[in-house]
């Protein structure tokens, strides 16, 4: 697609807070983020979840209708139950897109979970809304018009993060939680339904943070052309047979981001490692249509950074020497 090449670098959304975040504040902590990102020669910039608690908060700060649990829920997340069906409350990250817009020339880009991963985890039979599709369904309606207000704001790229589609690719397939992949599928596509966007905009999903040992093909087609994302946020930090099976099923339309770098651990990866990992996907995906970033977020839980600043820096600073190797000062 002929402006990829504005996002080749990119990064997932999520950024280690600082430790004294209560001391200096969040707005000045977004700032600082955006001043690491420009130094860092990003092709986008986020607020790096500087507000928020994890990378859910943006629906629960301000969508009416859930109550959170002391409970523990997948990935070793807070448990959120939905008591009724939510309905808009106002922005959920707009007002932040705004201000990135403000702070630098670089494109501004959000992310959120997408709808059928909140209806997946936090519906409860009996508590409250009738179906976990219904509850997905009102959620559509949430993010699609966060999505358009975004866009208005100056957001050009938004990321839906569903990590727990991937493993529903796998020959047998993980447990989807309380909504089936086919109804996952079509309660994230309703998010999608646009009626037109400005030119340059991107939306993309993240359908989770690691490829399973085996990728069904089938289930893998399914998935994108059930879901019709323009940039696919894939794994692609381990060299796996699995990870170059998910970007063979990519439609030839749709853009690639690669998360080639991994972002869980604080070793730098060998250069010649990780280009011969992007000439192996050349192999698959014409690479005109890719880009690449970490593989995850580096805190998609703000008490529990994968890594500490530095070392978050290291990786970022890895990811843009990997993307200038490989298409020079296209950006």
């Amino acid at each position: 697609m002929a402006d990829t090449y504005n996002y080749r670098i990119d990064h997932h959304g999520s950024l280690v807070r600082p430790a004294d975040l209560a001391a200096i504040g969040v707005q000045q902590a977004v700032e600082d983020a955006v001043t690491l990102q420009r130094r860092l020669r990003s092709t986008v910039v986020t607020d790096g979840d500087q507000p928020r608690e994890d990378f859910r908060s943006a629906v629960f700060d301000a969508v009416p209708g859930f109550r959170r649990t002391d409970e523990t829920g997948p990935g070793g997340l807070v448990r959120w139950v939905a008591e009724s069906l939510p309905k808009s409350n106002g922005p959920l990250l707009a007002d932040w897109a705004e201000r990135l817009a403000e702070l630098t020339v670089i494109a501004p880009k959000a992310s959120l979970p997408s709808p059928a991963y909140l209806a997946a985890t936090t519906y409860r039979p009996g508590l409250g809304p009738f179906s976990a599709r219904e509850l997905g369904e009102a959620l559509a309606e949430i993010v699609r018009t966060e999505i358009e207000l975004l866009i208005s704001k100056g957001a050009r790229l938004i990321q839906l993060n569903n990590p727990l589609l991937l493993g529903q690719l796998a020959p047998n397939p993980a447990a989807p939680g309380a909504l089936s992949f086919e109804d996952a599928l079509a309660v994230d596509a309703m998010a999608l339904r646009l009626d037109e966007r400005p030119e340059g905009v991107r939306i993309g999903v993240a359908p989770g943070w690691a490829a399973p040992a085996a990728v069904d093909r089938a289930r893998a087609e399914e998935l994108y052309g059930g879901i019709a994302a323009d940039r696919w946020i894939l794994p692609f930090d381990q060299g796996t047979a699995a990870e170059l099976d998910l970007l063979r099923a990519l439609p030839e339309d749709r853009d690639v981001c690669l998360g080639v770098v991994d972002a869980t651990v604080p070793e730098l990866e060998d250069l010649d490692t990780l280009l011969a990992r992007i000439d192996a996907a050349g192999e698959v995906k014409d690479l005109e249509d890719a880009a690449v970033s970490p593989s995850r977020g580096f805190a998609d839980v703000a008490s529990r950074p994968l890594l500490s600043a530095e070392e978050q820096r290291r990786k970022l600073v890895l990811v843009e020497t990997l993307a200038r190797y490989c298409w020079g000062n296209e950006f």
